[in-house]
Formats: C-alpha cells, structure tokens, sequence
C-alpha cells in the first residue's frame, strides 16, 4: 500500500535511540526527508548519517532542550529553512527511570515538574510551533505519545508520569478540534511497555510479571510502534484525528504482588 508520503518533510523529538530512531527509519523508508532532535546530538548526528545514506532521504540532526520555549522557536525555525518546510511531527520525547518510583506523598515538586516539562510542556511548544507550517503547506500531521497509563488508570509511584500523558491525551484532543479543517491531524499513541533503554532498569521479576500477565506475552517493540506512527501520518489516515491508538497487546493493568 502507498502511504503517499514521500517527500515529506518530519521532526521527530528524542529520535536518537529508541522508540524515535525506529520512527525516524520507518518514515526514512516511505522517502520521507527526517530531520532528527535530540539532546544527544552525536548519537542524532550519525542516525540521521545513516537514514540518509541508507534510504536516499535528506536527513539532518538538531539538539534542542524541547523544554525550552526559545530553544524550540529556533529548532523549528532552522528546520523550515534547512528543509523548506514542516508536514510531520511526532512528539516523542520523555524519560521514566529514576524519575518515577515514588508515592505521590513522597514525590518532589522538581520530580513532577521535571517529568510535565519534559512530556507534557515539550508537546505544547513543539506542536505550537509546527502548526502554522502545516497551515502553509496544507498538509500537517501531528502525533503524540502518550501512555497505557492513561487508559490502564496508572501504577502506584508514577502519578507525574501518568498525568503527564494524560495531559498530552487531552491536549492532542483539542488540537485535532482546532486544526482538522486545515488538512492537519492531531493523534496520539498509547504505548505499553516497549523494549527500549527506558525499561532497562527493570528486573527479571517485573519483566516476568509484566510478560506473563500481557495476553501477547511479550514487550512491544520500537518498530511496531513506529508502524502505528507511520499509518497515522499517512494520507490514507487523513479521518483519523484526536484518537488515542492503545499499542499495549491488550493488557493495561498489572497485578504487582
């Protein structure tokens, strides 16, 4: 099936390793020039060098902190010129690790602030700052990442977390109001446990018990994720707007003990 997307032009936020980099290759492989950001601008530097020896696509590396409102304004701004304009963006950056864990009664406000900023303001400013490109180009594709959390009800010692992306649910609900009659889409993705660096802190026990309750049995991994992300930037997708797409093998509440 022809997803009718070479040429286009995407931004994808933490898309130096994980799940970002396997967006970033599966867009690469529809011709899709990819512009790749990320606070690691070496590892960035030598993803976007191989997307673009590999497929034949333009792509460039950018290190931006998406926390930050000025950072953002110029990341774009150097986007656009560097590629003539913006059709996707898929928000993808976050961190989990040491900055979930605790107790909501246990949890500092630099914890919460740190895990909204990152998530949840870094999806506000990289979608203000794409939309009036997607209004000049006509064509504009927006997907977020949200979190099986969101739907699953979240885990003791996660609720930064967990708000954070229900935050973004609801932020990419509005979005699709306010920009689906200019030919641009907001969606957002709910990802259950992937196979990425985030879980590597994860023991032999919680990895059994997270397999061993999921009805797949397994994790899911960056490229089916990125697969989700590839279909809802295509034109074929062009009525999917303001849906939440669970990527969680059906399992969204874990019993822990």
């Amino acid at each position: 099936m022809d997803l009718h997307l070479r040429d286009r032009v995407a931004l994808i936020t933490g898309a130096a390793r994980g799940i970002g980099l396997a967006e970033a290759r599966a867009l690469a492989a529809e011709g899709v020039d990819v512009a790749i950001c990320d606070l690691d601008l070496e590892t960035a530097t030598q993803a976007a060098s191989d997307l673009a020896a590999e497929f034949s696509v333009k792509s460039r590396a950018y290190a931006c902190d998406v926390t930050d409102e000025a950072a953002v304004a110029g990341l774009f701004a150097d986007v656009s010129a560097d590629f003539s304009g913006l059709h996707i963006l898929i928000n993808n950056a976050g961190v989990a690790g040491k900055w979930v864990g605790a107790l909501v009664e246990d949890t500092s406000f630099e914890n919460w602030d740190f895990m909204i900023r990152t998530h949840l303001n870094s999806t506000f400013l990289c979608t203000r700052a794409a939309i009036p490109l997607m209004r000049a180009a006509g064509f504009g594709r927006i997907v977020n990442t949200s979190s099986m959390n969101v739907v699953g009800g979240g885990r003791p010692g996660n609720a930064n977390y967990t708000a954070a992306k229900a935050g973004i649910h609801g932020f990419t609900r509005v979005v699709a109001k306010e920009v689906g009659g200019a030919g641009i889409t907001c969606n957002c993705l709910a990802p259950g446990y992937v196979e990425t660096a985030l879980i590597a802190y994860f023991t032999d026990e919680a990895r059994h018990i997270i397999t061993s309750q999921n009805p797949v049995g397994r994790f899911c991994r960056p490229d089916e994720v990125a697969a989700a992300a590839v279909y809802l930037c295509s034109e074929q997708a062009a009525f999917i707007n303001g849906a939440m797409l669970n990527l969680d093998g059906g399992k969204r509440e874990f019993h822990w003990g």
